[in-house]
This record gives C-alpha cells, structure tokens and sequence, in this order.
C-alpha cells in the first residue's frame, strides 16, 4: 500500500544530499522555496525569530542539538522536533582526542612558534630546539579523564580513553539504561560534577544546555581542578562560563581550556584552544544525520511513526488497516477514552491503538476499519487538551 498525497520540506540550511535521497522526489518536494510546507528541515538557521507556518506538522535538526528550535511552542502545537541524536557521535569523539592531544602536548602554542620562525635566521636549527624546551607536555596514559555527560558521545570518549590506558570517572544523573549498558565496565562513578572535577586531570563535558545545565563549570568549581588540569567543552557554549575560565587560567588555577566555541571572551588567549564549532563537520556525521532525520520526517508523516522527537514520546505501530489517525495531546486523565468515545459514536471499529506519553506529552496511534469522516476528525480536535489530529489514510 501506498500513500497517496504528497509532502513539501523546507529546506534552511545545506542539507546533505545521502539525507535528501531518503525522501524520494515525486511524492516528496524538498527545498528553500517550498510554500505551505508539511515540514521543515534544518541545521543551523535560528527558527525562534520565524513565524511557523500552519502548514508544518514536524521540524528536524540534521544534528543533535536543538537550541535553534522553539521545541515548547512547537509541542503546544502538536508539532514534534526531531534530531539525529548519536549521528554525528564518532566525529565529536575524534575531535575531543584531538583536543586532548593537542593541549597536553602543547601543539596549538608549539605550532605558533614555529609559524612565527624566520626562514633566514642563521641557527635556526638550534633556535628550534632551545624553543622545543617551552612545550614540553604530558602524556595520556594513566591520566583520569573525567566525562560529564555519558551519552552516546560521552560513551565513545570514555571507551577511546580506556584504549589509551587512561583512567575513566564518568557522572550522569540523567543516564538512561541504554546508555548505561554501552558503558565500558572500567569507568568509575562519581556522584556529583564536583567528584568528577577534584578527581581528574583533564574534564570533557558532554551535556545539553538546559536550565541546569547552564554554567555547570562555573567560578565556584573550578577550583577543584588541578593548576596543570585541562578543561574540554564540545557540547554547547553556555555549559561553561567563560569570564570564570579565563580568570583561572590567567591565575594560574587551570591549565588549559579546549572548546568548540570561540567568542570575544575568549579570543587569542594562549592557554585556550577555540575551535570553529568542527564538531559535526566531517562529511559522514553531516550524512548520518540528514539521513536519520530525512527517515524520521518520512516514517511520521506517511505513517505518524515517532522516534528521536525531543518532546514527544517514541511511538511505533506497524499498519493494520488503511484507515490511521494519529493524535498529539495533554498528559491528562481519560484523554483515550474520549478519543475511543468520538470514534464508537461514528461507528468506527478501532482495529488497533497504541499510546505512549513523556512528560506532559502524549501521541496516540489509532488504525480503524473503514474510512475517517472529516466531522469525526472535528470533534476529536475539539477535545478539551487535543493538540493536533492528522488523518493518514493509504490507498490500496
């Protein structure tokens, strides 16, 4: 069976071509001029400013972040964002390597040196190698890297720190038991950001930026890590307070910070090492995540399939009949029982029915024997907390 309407994406930013092949042309359109479009897909262009169509019924960010997206307003409309959360994991992972290479053996600050050589000086040769005496570093091995965050990404650094023989603490409070078994045994537990810090030599951190998490290092506890430690944020900017770090480094408290996100704080300090936001920029974690998020945008609006929805509960039934409704509604008492009223009333035989809920978010699945009367659709719009009803029937 094949779904018989057509679907509109637009399209904000450069999205990998492996991605858009996932929402073949015909039944798909995809572009920067789609008009009324039943979705919108995104990298890194900011939605909060733009007025969202009525038309769009998901957004998906081909990365894993969405502080772009106005997820709360989106979710009081009924509307899922989806991300691509681990599709751009391995790339994040290599480059938290790199930064740990790079500031425990000096590299950004011996590569300056170097540049700044003249060609012609008479013994450059021995300039090199008095020069070399100012860069010398440490070594990996028997380090404690401490990962805050244990994610896919914290996951991945953690093993990769274990096969350099270092030592791993981890701390998450908010782990989830996948993630929790895809940890190597050898990881430590520490019970709070502040064991983690006191405890290791070198810190990544590896969290989203949420209220709690906003200026998780921060002036307060900083101090616990060691004068020569180093600091290493690849997750969002505002997870440190950099005011805070520059202070610690210029006293001497901190050794060194590593980061993805350069700014005016932070700038041509020589014991900081701004990268240009290269987390995701390698070309398989750009074409992992479109494909994630282009197949997410296609299993829910063809089917009303959810996975990897920021808001909205994971939700999966596979088609029993031709005729499907799916619901966004409140986490509210006898949401489900109003929903299976509306359809008995207009003699609808409910042939399969799935719900999932996820905080104040709930979604419902509902496949029925025979054909949705546009009526029928009205009135379960009209129940008091329904946020939005789409009809996804399918021709034979």
């Amino acid at each position: 069976m094949d779904s018989s309407r057509s679907f509109g994406v637009l399209v904000l930013n450069q999205i990998s071509k492996a991605g858009l092949e996932r929402l073949p042309a015909g039944r798909w359109r995809t572009g920067a001029d789609i008009a009324a479009p039943d979705a919108i897909l995104v990298r890194s262009a900011d939605l909060h400013a733009m007025e969202i169509p009525a038309s769009v019924q998901a957004i998906a960010r081909a990365g894993a972040g969405t502080n772009n997206i106005p997820v709360r307003a989106m979710s009081a409309r009924g509307i899922p964002v989806f991300n691509a959360p681990g599709g751009n994991a391995n790339a994040v992972k290599e480059l938290v390597l790199a930064g740990m290479l790079m500031a425990a053996r000096h590299l950004a600050a011996a590569q300056r040196f170097v540049d700044g050589l003249d060609a012609q000086l008479p013994h450059l040769e021995r300039t090199i190698e008095d020069g070399k005496k100012a860069f010398a570093g440490f070594e990996l091995a028997r380090q404690t890297l401490g990962v805050i965050g244990l994610g896919r990404v914290g996951a991945l650094v953690a093993d990769a720190a274990i096969k350099l023989d270092m030592q791993v603490l981890g701390h998450d409070p908010e782990i989830t038991v996948e993630a929790a078994w895809s940890l190597p045994s050898q990881v430590r537990r520490a019970a709070s950001v502040e064991e983690v810090l006191g405890n290791a030599r070198l810190v990544t951190l590896h969290v989203p930026l949420v209220a709690a998490t906003r200026h998780l290092v921060n002036a307060d506890n900083l101090g616990l890590l060691p004068p020569e430690g180093v600091l290493l944020n690849f997750s969002r900017e505002g997870v440190v307070d950099d005011a805070a770090v520059v202070a610690a480094l210029d006293a001497r408290r901190l050794g060194a910070y590593v980061c993805d996100f350069p700014n005016a704080t932070l700038l041509r300090h020589p014991q900081v090492i701004a990268l240009p936001h290269l987390g995701a920029s390698t070309r398989e974690a750009e074409d992992n995540c479109a494909v994630m998020v282009a197949e997410q945008l296609r299993e829910f609006l063809e089917h009303g399939n959810v996975r990897n929805a920021v808001s909205f509960p994971d939700t999966s039934m596979g088609r029993g009949t031709a005729w499907r409704v799916a619901i966004a509604n409140a986490n509210v008492p006898n949401m489900l029982g109003q929903i299976s009223t509306a359809m008995a009333r207009a003699g609808l035989n409910i042939h399969n029915m799935v719900n999932k809920s996820r905080g104040d978010m709930a979604y419902t699945l509902v496949d029925v024997d025979s054909p949705v009367d546009e009526p029928v659709l009205a009135g379960i719009r009209g129940i008091d907390g329904v946020l939005s009803v789409r009809y996804l029937p399918m021709n034979p």
